[in-house]
């Protein structure tokens, strides 16, 4: 693996301030949240697949809001069938069991096989519904305008960047991922599209031999990478959503993180 499961510190965090802009719809079984630019336009698209605290987390809707705010449509699905862990939930609950669905009224395990569906419809509804383009011209016998779809992964959610990144394939197009966890090494080899990375130095779930691991692989398959270390913080922090925006260090990895994927994506989602 080129990344650890989730563990207890991707369910501690310090709530921003703030109203969400955007909004709760149902989509193909699954609620999402939704934020426009001020324009209105959908030519450009993002999709945030979020950590184990779901879609409804308020730090998590005010960075989808701030990608909007820079000309982005933003896609925000829940991933768990409501069954996202609590902020701080006590330590007794077991990641693993949670994982397996132990904790879902139908037993319903967050895992690819379930998972993998709600990316693909949301990808489907931002190429029709909203008109988001594709990169890809050799199959503009589907779609007539180049493509621009990138997405967003926090600790559980890169996986799934990971997991869709194939711009051949009309899935993800570019992709920024913060402290990963649970991304395989065959997953990450098996990307077709631009990746950037942000990591924390301290890191039990995304620690530096695996971050390591992660730039060999990188450089293997030769397609644009970025890994990008920030210093005096732990894996909560890249989150950008949820760090105590009173410690300076905190506040610098959030502005900075979100900095980080935005020029990315004005970097690789261009004509």
């Amino acid at each position: 693996m080129t990344s650890f499961p989730p563990e207890t510190c991707c369910y501690k965090g310090i709530k921003h301030e703030g109203t969400a802009k955007g909004k709760l719809s149902q989509l193909s079984g699954f609620e999402v949240y939704t934020a426009f630019p001020e324009s209105q336009s959908t030519e450009k698209g993002i999709l945030i697949l979020t950590d184990i605290i779901g879609h409804k987390f308020i730090n998590t809707q005010l960075i989808a809001d701030q990608f909007a705010e820079n000309g982005y449509l933003v896609l925000v699905p829940d991933l768990f069938d409501g069954d996202a862990v609590p902020l701080n939930r006590p330590h007794g609950m077991g990641m693993q069991a949670w994982r397996n669905g132990v904790h879902h009224p139908q037993g319903t395990a967050h895992l690819p096989l379930n998972i993998d569906p709600i990316v693909d419809a949301c990808l489907a509804e931002m190429r029709t519904k909203y008109g988001c383009k594709s990169i890809n011209t050799k199959l503009t016998i589907f779609y007539l305008l180049p493509q621009k779809i990138g997405a967003v992964g926090y600790c559980f959610g890169a996986k799934y960047v990971v997991r869709h990144l194939n711009p051949d394939v009309f899935k993800i197009d570019v992709g920024y991922i913060a402290h990963p966890s649970f991304v395989t090494m065959e997953e990450l080899r098996g990307i077709k599209g631009p990746l950037s990375i942000a990591a924390a130095e301290t890191d039990a779930i995304f620690p530096a031999e695996k971050r390591h691991e992660s730039e060999e692989i990188l450089k293997e398959i030769s397609l644009p990478y970025q890994v990008n270390l920030y210093g005096g913080v732990t894996h909560g922090f890249v989150f950008a959503v949820r760090g105590d925006l009173k410690s300076r260090a905190a506040l610098f990895a959030k502005e900075t993180a979100f900095m980080q994927a935005l020029q990315w994506f004005r970097k690789h989602l261009k004509n």
